[in-house]
């Protein structure tokens, strides 16, 4: 829980930095705390890291175009801020320390990872957003 609750203050926190309008903060924030919750709960649930993100990153996702199309504003606004929390900043970080400590193996296997982790959070946004790009793709094409 206190997972979820900590993704909520930094979302509102990035959403107060990147300003988002005020009426979209408290929804920017629960986007967040879902994607953080389902996050932790996913690794409680021993699914692997990268799964994990993946389909917390696809939550976040969902929810960003659900909420895009009812508050109309753009995807991006709830999507953005609700995905930082998901980032792997630890890993960039430790990366870069095996790199300076001269440990290229563990850097190379940290960097991968890392790398792994970032690539499941833009496919799982990917996914969901081509799905509601078809779908609103097949509403407005004319016979």
């Amino acid at each position: 829980m206190l997972e979820g609750f900590m993704a909520f203050f930094a979302s509102l926190g990035f959403g107060i930095l990147f300003n988002v309008p005020k009426r979209q903060l408290i929804y920017v924030a629960i986007v967040g705390m879902f994607g953080g919750f389902s996050y932790k709960l996913l690794l409680l649930l021993n699914i692997g890291d990268i799964i994990a993100l993946f389909i917390a990153s696809s939550i976040i996702s969902l929810l960003s175009e659900i909420l895009a199309r009812l508050l109309h504003c753009p995807t991006t606004v709830f999507l953005i801020c609700a995905l930082v929390p998901l980032v792997p900043g630890g890993g960039m970080y430790y990366t870069i320390l095996e790199i300076v400590n001269s440990n290229l193996n563990e850097a190379l296997i940290t960097g991968i990872n890392t790398l792994a982790q970032a690539c499941s959070i833009v496919m799982g946004c990917t996914l969901i957003s081509s799905i509601f790009y078809t779908i609103n793709y097949g509403k407005n094409k004319t016979l």
